[in-house]
């Protein structure tokens, strides 16, 4: 399936920076509480992100992350989800975060 480049602007993605990481509990599968700093015109925002397998909350604050942040917010168990943190599975269908493959500023739009 092809889409229009349009509906491929359509979707912000953006760079942003963890700020806490907890647990989501009642969450189905075990996810993180996420508040991501995308910088000032976008601000803080929350995110449930499936990354316990690979990731201890103390490997996840100060990362910087790739999101969609202009997703109607989801509800994730006691969490209201804002934004989605992107990744990619590994070999064992674990998410491996995609993250800039050096430091730029929180609010970055990927084009």
């Amino acid at each position: 399936m092809t889409i229009a480049f349009d509906a491929f602007l359509a979707v912000d993605v953006r760079v942003g920076t963890i700020l806490e990481a907890t647990l989501n509990r009642g969450a189905r599968k075990p996810s993180w509480r996420l508040r991501v700093d995308f910088g000032p015109e976008i601000g803080v925002k929350t995110s449930s992100a499936q990354l316990v397998d690979l990731y201890p909350p103390e490997d996840l604050v100060g990362r910087q992350v790739v999101a969609v942040v202009n997703f109607a917010p989801r509800q994730v168990a006691s969490v209201r989800s804002e934004v989605l943190v992107l990744g990619v599975p590994d070999a064992a269908g674990r998410v491996v975060l995609l993250t800039p493959e050096r430091a730029v500023p929180n609010g970055g739009r990927m084009y």
